[in-house]
């Protein structure tokens, strides 16, 4: 049996944000497929800090190709999944299919990390309710208001969730992520 993950996201997702996951766990041996709302090349963009601004400034990336679309997506075929942050989880959590692969994940207890914004795509649903996670910063009072208690903390585990405040936080993020797949996936 193949170790699979799977990387939901959509167009201005945060290039290291899916690249690194994409890369490391390719690493590891993973099969990662990436799904958007539709097959095709993805456009990345890159947040950073400029001085004398007072939040993140925004830059197109690289592109990256999704393997499958949301509607394509066979949740039980994988072992994990990761939604990376960027503006995509803002319009990813409206499109159809984005719903029902989170459900297999957050009912079926595999691990599902998240970072920075991603948490958006999370909260609509009620996923973060009663739950301890991070997420970029200037997200505590949303991560709040979904019931959620904020923890500022490069990586946060609650129960399958795996969560980081931003790229800056892959190490660790990534290093977790890691060991929640090993304790839930069967032996090749």
């Amino acid at each position: 049996m193949s170790k699979r993950v799977l990387i939901i996201t959509g167009d201005m997702v945060e290039a290291q944000e899916v690249m690194y996951p994409l890369h490391r766990l390719q690493e590891e041996g993973y099969i990662v497929d990436i799904a958007a709302p539709e097959k095709k090349a993805l456009q990345t963009v890159v947040h950073d800090f400029e001085p004398g601004f007072d939040t993140f400034t925004e830059k197109l990336g690289y592109r990256v190709q999704a393997d499958l679309s949301f509607e394509e997506v066979e949740p039980k075929n994988y072992d994990g999944a990761v939604i990376p942050g960027g503006r995509a989880p803002e319009h990813i959590r409206g499109v159809s299919g984005f719903k029902k692969i989170v459900d297999h994940f957050v009912t079926t207890g595999k691990p599902l990390a998240f970072e920075c914004h991603a948490a958006l795509a999370l909260m609509p649903f009620g996923y973060l309710k009663g739950r301890q996670c991070t997420a970029f910063p200037d997200l505590k009072l949303d991560i709040e208001a979904a019931g959620a208690s904020f923890i500022d903390d490069s990586v946060v585990i609650d129960g399958n969730f795996v969560s980081a405040r931003a790229w800056i936080d892959h190490p660790r993020f990534i290093k977790e992520f890691i060991k929640q797949l090993e304790q839930h996936v069967a032996p090749i």
